[in-house]
């Protein structure tokens, strides 16, 4: 019955998870707040966030102090929307994708949810390709093709065991490789920076604002992932601040920190230079070795969250028209198995000289489409429903009280997509109005400016019509299987 997502119950003694978008039961229901913030500052350990960080230099052109503010202050601003997201998770108890539906219908939804597919694999080939770079880094001679490969199996095989070795396997790394990031930045200025350290680049408008929304945008590409990693938690030990608080936290420490060392390495190399693979000389033998080693394995547990988010959005794409479907573990290894396939095949083809201009065009895209989709999933949750929706209507054939097609929902992303097209500014594309500030971007300020409150005006009106799913919750009775009621934070 496809009116009933929570008929399969699995116990917590089955090594493999056996759930993948359906509701996760109350029995089943496990976890405290703090494995949020080992999760989330495992997330961004990798040399991926390294490479980011160099962008501040290397591709936008600030010094040591305008790349620190700019980073400070979009990781800060960008983690508050990211972690926002996760309380969804122990208060619904399904995937962040299948929740889009409450705000975007059933078939609404898939626009999103295929964009954001695109995202996961990009993210995984991204990895792949950094994480690589690391280990040829500690053994020159093992070709990169083989460190890609030896990367997407051990991220395989921890995707296909699930949530529960998702958490210990980000706690386990945390634990390990967090201290070594404060060791190798002390390490850094022990050794002591170059007389030009503070000297290299300047100040200019259109990197300080790139560099803020490049930081902006590595929190909100984390959005679609949240409620994911959340979702099993009881709602009665996981509350709605303590979940924000601890992915908050975990994110934003641990994006500043291994930004920052991207940012001092890059200023102690070469202009254009090999960020990771300048890691050794920088560092000595001995601490570089330990660092790119630990960058190889952080990736590879960190990578498995790509892998784990494309095959829930994969599900999700296939459920919206064969509301039937919710597969069992064999599948989601054969899904696991071609989408870690794709994204390993994408890794082999991006890798190269060119890779921080792909990189920075790609998040670039990324901030163009998920800014007004995150904007109206945090806004409807949080502002127009408080928290109260029928999970039940999520897995209905017909999109149940929220219908196949949201267009209400719908054309405010649209506009807050449209938006954003004279503000674009990259190497791809550049608006008439970012050319005018001098190739500074601020579309997602725009698009932030325009969605949140056209959203929330639309999304009231309809409430008072009764449209799409907008009407008051207390009609909705029984069915709504809602968790024990929670305050907003």
């Amino acid at each position: 019955m496809p009116n009933k997502p929570t008929d399969r119950v699995a116990t917590r003694d089955s090594f493999v998870e056996q759930h993948t978008i359906e509701v996760i039961p109350q029995a089943e229901r496990h976890g405290r707040p703090f494995s949020l913030f080992t999760i989330w500052f495992n997330a961004s350990l990798g040399p991926l966030t390294l490479v980011t960080g160099a962008l501040a230099t290397q591709v936008f052109g600030l010094n040591f102090w305008w790349a620190l503010i700019a980073m400070l202050f979009g990781n800060l601003v960008g983690g508050v929307l990211m972690a926002l997201h996760s309380a969804q998770g122990p208060k619904l108890g399904v995937a962040q994708m299948i929740q889009s539906r409450g705000q975007f219908g059933m078939q609404g939804s898939l626009l999103v949810v295929l964009l954001v597919l695109i995202m996961y694999l990009g993210f995984f080939a991204s990895n792949l390709v950094t994480g690589a770079e690391s280990l040829q880094g500690v053994w020159p001679s093992v070709p990169g093709s083989v460190a890609t490969l030896i990367l997407a199996v051990v991220g395989l095989v921890v995707t296909v065991v699930g949530y529960d070795l998702i958490h210990r396997a980000a706690a386990w790394m945390t634990y390990a490789f967090g201290t070594l990031t404060v060791v190798i930045i002390a390490a850094i200025f022990v050794k002591g920076l170059p007389s030009t350290f503070f000297h290299v680049g300047a100040f200019n408008w259109a990197g300080f604002v790139g560099m803020i929304t490049v930081c902006v945008l590595w929190q909100i590409a984390y959005a679609p992932y949240v409620s994911d990693y959340s979702r099993y938690m009881p709602a009665t030990t996981a509350g709605m601040r303590s979940t924000f608080w601890w992915t908050y936290a975990g994110t934003v420490l641990s994006t500043v920190l291994q930004m920052l060392t991207g940012v001092m390495v890059a200023l102690m190399s070469k202009p254009g230079s090999d960020v990771i693979g300048g890691l050794n000389g920088i560092l000595g033998s001995t601490l570089g070795k330990i660092t790119l080693l630990s960058f190889f394995l952080g990736t590879a547990v960190s990578n498995s969250m790509n892998l784990y988010g494309a095959i829930l959005t994969v599900v999700t794409a296939v459920h919206s028209f064969v509301a039937k479907w919710l597969p069992r573990p064999r599948m989601r290894v054969v899904l696991a198995v071609v989408l870690g396939g794709v994204s390993t095949v994408i890794a082999l083809a991006l890798g190269g000289g060119n890779f921080l201009v792909n990189w920075s065009n790609f998040i670039a895209v990324l901030q163009y489409v998920l800014v007004p989709w995150t904007a109206i999933n945090l806004i409807d949750f949080y502002l127009v429903r408080r928290g109260d929706y029928d999970v039940k209507s999520f897995f209905r054939a017909d999109g149940g009280i929220y219908g196949r097609w949201n267009w209400t929902a719908l054309s405010v992303y649209a506009a807050g997509f449209l938006v954003e097209i004279p503000f674009m500014a990259t190497t791809l594309y550049t608006g008439p109005i970012a050319a005018r500030l001098h190739d500074t971007d601020i579309s997602w300020i725009v698009s932030l400016v325009v969605t949140v409150p056209l959203y929330t005006v639309v999304a009231r009106l309809a409430a008072r019509r009764g449209r799409s799913g907008y009407g008051s919750v207390a009609r909705l009775g029984a069915d709504n299987l809602r968790t024990e009621p929670q305050e907003i934070a």
